[in-house]
């Protein structure tokens, strides 16, 4: 019965229908592995898990530090689109509006897993931890590289008290790579670090 009906799709049909199961597939795959992070967190392990492949230039952040152009917010869109159009096409009869909705709703379901995973993301760092009185003097790694001269931030993951923070960060001098070792030299903000890296320790 499967095969009957899937022969009776039109080739654009298949190619959306595959590209939403795919999409759909990767959306479960992620919420599997972020709420396992999650778990980890609450067991001393506090990793983010971003299982968004992203690299430095697709996790770019915009102002107000939400990120917009990653692999995650991609899968999210397609996800809404997608399943949208099939739901819809025998609603709404004129492909451009069908077109058109569809493409809102994808915009939409990112915008709102977008601010869930920032809410999410900010209560389980703020945590019971005061990064004012707990995060100076704590060594880690760069995990997004870090502009020299504080001319832009990057991100850093840093131990408090055995469990892995993230936080935005800057630095004073040179650009620092990822995975570059770093110590934590001051607090500028709720969620944001001055860091120096530890070879500068080095006298």
């Amino acid at each position: 019965m499967i095969t009957t009906w899937w022969a009776s799709l039109s080739v654009a049909m298949k190619i959306l229908w595959g590209v939403t199961l795919t999409a759909s597939l990767i959306f479960l795959i992620q919420s599997i592995l972020t709420f396992i992070g999650a778990d980890a967190g609450e067991g001393g392990i506090d990793t983010d898990v971003d299982t968004g492949f992203d690299s430095e230039e697709a996790d770019a952040t915009v102002e107000g530090g939400t990120n917009l152009l990653t692999f995650r917010n991609f899968v999210n869109f397609i996800l809404g689109f997608g399943w949208s159009a099939i739901l819809l096409q025998e609603k709404i009869h004129s492909i451009p509006l069908l077109l058109i909705v569809s493409a809102l709703i994808g915009v939409a379901l990112v915008v709102v897993v977008m601010y869930l995973f920032k809410w999410l993301s900010s209560m389980q760092q703020s945590g019971n931890i005061d990064i004012y009185k707990s995060a100076v003097g704590c060594n880690g790694n760069v995990y997004l590289t870090i502009p020299g001269e504080r001319q832009g931030e990057g991100k850093v993951q840093i131990s408090i008290n055995k469990a892995v923070r993230e936080y935005r960060a800057v630095t004073d001098g040179d650009t620092l790579k990822t995975n570059t070792p770093i110590r934590v030299v001051e607090v500028i903000g709720p969620d944001t670090v001055l860091v120096e890296p530890l070879e500068s320790l080095i006298i």
